[in-house]
């Protein structure tokens, strides 16, 4: 069974880049690492047209000492001022028309793998098929100047279809990813669990977790009608590692804007990725996208999900790296389900004032609600933003693109700040990126009952119409988690909400079997139906206090 092959659905022209491509990695193509399963690897992944990246150099370190954020940030701030020159990219055509299988028969070399210090090493990514973006490398230790990471075709094995061929240290490398030594104890039994490679596309995992959704450095026009540029991360300073941590510099580089990235990451059972970033905007950008998240949702157990959409026709119940998106203002947590199957992409926003935290979530952890022996869905993270500065007026929003393709990434969530960006105004922000497995999660307060489905289903249940009158719909929300009372007499007060239309003969009740509390609500909708989603929202109270986040759906 193949993986996922990350095809942009929306655009199949020779050379388009891929989104979202699975690579089966065995023990032979990861020498000196140990992986436990199979993982999604970044390709290069787009949403709509793929931009050439930027030229980019090193910005000068001085005498014998490691380059520095502030190094990095000079050079974004001194390449804002000149117009943006794409890199030339140019493969030989051996490369550049690699297929897959082909791709994935270059394998890294022993001594490929290069350590980083104490538990830490690192392995490039060879260019060609897919992976045609070249990136700088510089390795650098602590208290020493960079070492250019220059590529030596001695540590690949090239596979059958490049037997032979050699290529010289200017084609450079595509990405690279890292490994830990989760356990202390064994420091040579090494996992990946970092991979830069594509755009700023990055992703980052926790023990015993496996790829799922992917961050990136920063978003550009998320869903305009005159379509989204990608920014490239062109030059990377790896390291140095310190306690358990590894840091690494990244210079970004796209037509409309520069910036200086600082990733200070520390793998673990839950992942943190400390993120800085200095942003300097060459044009006024209408939507740009702080701390985005890129993940998948094809099919959830709310059914198809929109309107007048079609069921997923597929023997897996579910499909999806992520089914929600939960965000925390003050005094309320939002759970957004994702939804698919419109007829056309939806934006969604949610206002903060100001913003704690929001990410795309994996909620659903059971195997049986995917059986999928290979993607292994239930094992793949979530990631939890937590601003710190920088995140001033603004609105999370959500992008939901109809896909009938699990291999495209068809949800994009960022924070989208309401004041303008304009050229020459430098743009400062700083927020951490936890990797969140099983709920709750101490990343994420407070400590309310979260919602753990959502099933939408006839009314009409005792005297059914053939076929079901659209007119009665019947919502059935599960809360699970601290603070649900256990007596099932408890007096649950509910709160509910509809943007059109009405609910009816709401009421909830205990599950004996989870220990959760349903609500169930019949929904009548509005004679029209606006054009737009409908917005619905429910949560519980208990003896004058809020117990439940909030759900938020749409009819």
């Amino acid at each position: 069974m193949n993986g996922p092959s990350d095809k942009d659905g929306d655009a199949r022209a020779d050379g388009e880049i891929s989104r979202r491509r699975m690579v089966r990695i065995g023990l032979a193509g990861m020498s000196g690492l140990c992986i436990p399963n199979l993982f999604d690897l970044n390709a290069d992944r787009t949403m709509a047209q793929t931009l050439p990246p930027g030229q980019s150099e090193a910005p000068s370190q001085g005498e014998n000492r490691p380059v520095t954020l502030d190094d990095v940030v000079a050079r974004a701030e001194t390449l804002a001022r000149s117009p943006y020159h794409p890199h030339d990219d140019d493969l030989p055509t051996e490369l550049s028309t690699l297929n897959y299988d082909d791709t994935q028969a270059i394998r890294v070399r022993p001594e490929g793998t290069v350590p980083l210090g104490p538990g830490f090493s690192l392995q490039p990514f060879h260019r060609g098929g897919l992976q045609r973006r070249r990136v700088d490398l510089f390795l650098q230790a602590s208290g020493r100047a960079p070492t250019a990471f220059g590529y030596d075709p001695k540590l690949f094995d090239l596979g059958p279809a490049l037997k032979g061929r050699s290529y010289p240290a200017s084609l450079g490398y595509a990405g690279f990813r890292i490994a830990h030594a989760f356990d202390a104890a064994r420091p040579d039994e090494q996992e990946e669990f970092l991979v830069f490679l594509g755009a700023s596309y990055f992703r980052v995992r926790g023990r015993k977790q496996i790829y799922g959704l992917s961050a990136r450095g920063i978003a550009v026009d998320t869903g305009a009608p005159t379509g989204e540029e990608f920014p490239d991360f062109t030059t990377f300073w790896i390291g140095p590692v310190e306690a358990g941590t590894i840091t690494v510099l990244a210079l970004l580089e796209g037509p409309s804007l520069t910036g200086a990235y600082r990733f200070t990451v520390t793998p673990g059972d839950s992942s943190t990725v400390a993120v800085t970033a200095a942003l300097f905007p060459r044009r006024a950008i209408a939507g740009l996208g702080l701390a985005p998240l890129t993940s998948m949702f094809i099919d959830g157990e709310n059914g198809p999900g929109a309107r007048n959409a079609l069921p997923f026709d597929d023997f897996r119940p579910q499909v999806h790296d992520s089914d929600g998106l939960l965000v925390q203002s003050p005094g309320d947590r939002l759970w957004r389900p994702l939804t698919n199957g419109r007829a056309a992409p939806q934006t969604s926003a949610f206002r903060t004032a100001p913003l704690e935290g929001f990410g795309l979530l994996q909620r659903e952890r059971r195997f049986a609600a995917y059986l999928d022996v290979q993607a292994r869905h239930e094992d793949r993270p979530g990631l939890w933003v937590r601003p710190e500065s920088g995140f001033g007026t603004g609105a999370v929003r959500l992008f939901e693109i109809p896909s009938r393709e699990e291999a495209t990434d068809n949800i994009v969530a960022a924070f989208v700040p309401e004041a303008p960006v304009e050229p020459g105004r430098r743009i400062d922000c700083a927020y951490s990126l936890v990797t969140i497995g099983a709920e709750p999660a101490a990343a994420i307060a407070p400590p309310l009952a979260r919602v753990v489905s959502t099933r939408v289903g006839s009314a009409e249940r005792l005297r059914p119409t053939n076929p079901p009158s659209p007119k009665r719909r019947l919502y059935a929300i599960d809360f699970e988690g601290p603070g649900l009372p256990e007596d099932p007499r408890a007096a649950i007060d509910v709160a509910l909400s509809a943007s059109a239309g009405a609910f009816v003969d709401p009421y909830a009740e205990r599950v004996p079997q989870t220990g959760g509390w349903r609500l169930y609500a019949e929904f009548r909708p509005p004679e029209p139906m606006p054009a737009g989603d409908v917005v619905l929202r429910a949560r519980l109270s208990h003896a004058g206090r809020v117990i439940t986040e909030t759900w938020d759906g749409v009819a």
